[in-house]
């Protein structure tokens, strides 16, 4: 791997802690929440809001372990426009190994 030696405008990284300590707090509301549960992953979906737009976390947990996705609200429609097509697709073709 290559590392990330580039300066930054925040100066150098140090790590993630310190990337994150340097920013303000950004208030953010909670418009709504699901949450699925699907096999042994928990997806939970949070429509957001704060100063700078609105924005839907998708967060993913695995036995504590999470990861975020961020969409933009601006992206919504087109997110959901790629979910449906790979819905349909994985509908239209017959898996490889049927369980």
């Amino acid at each position: 791997m290559i590392p990330n030696d580039r300066p930054t405008p925040n100066g150098p990284r140090e790590g993630r802690g310190s990337y994150y300590s340097q920013r303000s707090p950004v208030s953010e509301e909670t418009l709504k929440t699901e949450t699925i549960q699907i096999e042994r992953k928990t997806f939970s979906f949070t429509l957001k809001e704060n100063p700078r737009g609105r924005f839907l976390r998708i967060t993913e947990d695995v036995g504590g372990r999470r990861d975020n996705v961020i969409v933009p609200a601006t992206g919504l429609e087109d997110f959901l426009r790629v979910l449906a097509d790979m819905v349909q697709t994985s509908a239209r073709i017959p898996p490889k190994n049927p369980s």
